[in-house]
């Protein structure tokens, strides 16, 4: 149905805390973590999630069947509900460790990889890929790449609308600059309606959301609108799933508290979870005096509880 994408630097345990507040159904997905990261990296510290995050989905990076089945094995002990292969980001750092979109190039080794994956995996393997990448011409190369994968066992992929170049366009253009092809992605649930197909890119509100449900697609994926303003896109989503939960944004704040208070009396800084919150108000009455009070003073040494209640202050003065 619903979901918000992998965000690197952003949707972090803290962050996806926050945005289970307002929805208790959406797919919550981890940044990406590299395979390689996994294995020989802190564990606890990529992999740890708490209980109230689920459905949480963890993305990983890698383009060695062996190495992605092995950092699956790693993973599941942690309960993930779903575990997907980068095969969308076009970041250079990302390319020359040979995963992320430069796979889209390479459809037979995501099969592998894939493939291995779901050896090690007791919940989905999923993929999050682009339409194409480059000069390759997407009617073409999408559904060949789409049968290759669901051949090797995957039966959810989430589509990215947009191409990826390669070379040329920045990340950050990259999600903005080449056009979407949202009857690309329609086509691709018609091809191959015995998959789950979720489209991501350009969403901005649950309305468009909706309306893309509508056209037949199982599931949407929204990225940076989930986390700028988190109201127009998660407030009232669970009512996708006939689901009545809708809080406000004061009730959001108030289920907060408790997780704050524990990070905080854990030694953790209440800049790392409110960072996280500063769009929870965005485009309405006093939003400007929730993100002041927050990015000044969160940093603080010793900053608590507290500035929160004055953040809102801010806000509900305005509003008044």
């Amino acid at each position: 149905m619903l979901s918000v994408a992998p965000m690197m630097d952003w949707t972090d345990r803290h962050c996806r805390h926050f945005h289970r507040q307002f929805t208790r159904r959406a797919m919550l997905y981890t940044e990406m973590v590299t395979a390689a990261a996994v294995i020989h990296g802190p564990r606890d510290r990529l992999l740890g999630h708490g209980a109230a995050e689920h459905p949480v989905a963890l993305q990983l990076g890698g383009s060695d069947p062996a190495e992605l089945a092995q950092a699956v094995r790693l993973a599941v002990p942690y309960g993930y509900d779903e575990i997907n292969l980068n095969v969308g980001c076009p970041s250079d750092r990302v390319q020359s460790g040979c995963f992320g979109a430069v796979l889209m190039e390479r459809p037979a080794l995501v099969a592998e990889c894939v493939a291995a994956m779901i050896g090690e995996s007791p919940v989905p393997v999923t993929v999050k890929c682009r339409i194409g990448v480059d000069d390759q011409v997407p009617e073409q190369v999408l559904p060949a790449f789409i049968d290759q994968i669901a051949q090797a066992g995957v039966r959810h992929v989430i589509i990215h609308a947009r191409k990826a170049w390669l070379q040329g366009l920045s990340p950050k253009e990259n999600r903005e600059i080449p056009p979407l092809d949202y009857p690309l992605v329609l086509a691709m649930k018609a091809a191959f309606p015995q998959l789950t197909i979720c489209i991501n890119g350009g969403v901005t509100t649950l309305a468009q959301a909706k309306d893309l449900l509508d056209q037949g697609l199982d599931g949407v994926m929204v990225g940076r609108a989930a986390y700028h303003d988190p109201g127009a896109v998660l407030l009232g989503a669970d009512a996708l799933w006939g689901d009545d939960f809708a809080p406000d944004a004061v009730q959001v704040i108030d289920a907060m508290r408790p997780y704050i208070a524990g990070h905080l009396a854990e030694g953790g800084r209440l800049h790392q979870i409110t960072r996280h919150m500063l769009g929870l108000f965005a485009g309405q009455p006093g939003a400007r005096g929730w993100r002041r009070v927050l990015s000044e003073g969160a940093t603080r040494p010793g900053a608590g509880l507290d500035l929160l209640d004055r953040a809102l202050e801010a806000v509900q003065a305005r509003a008044a």
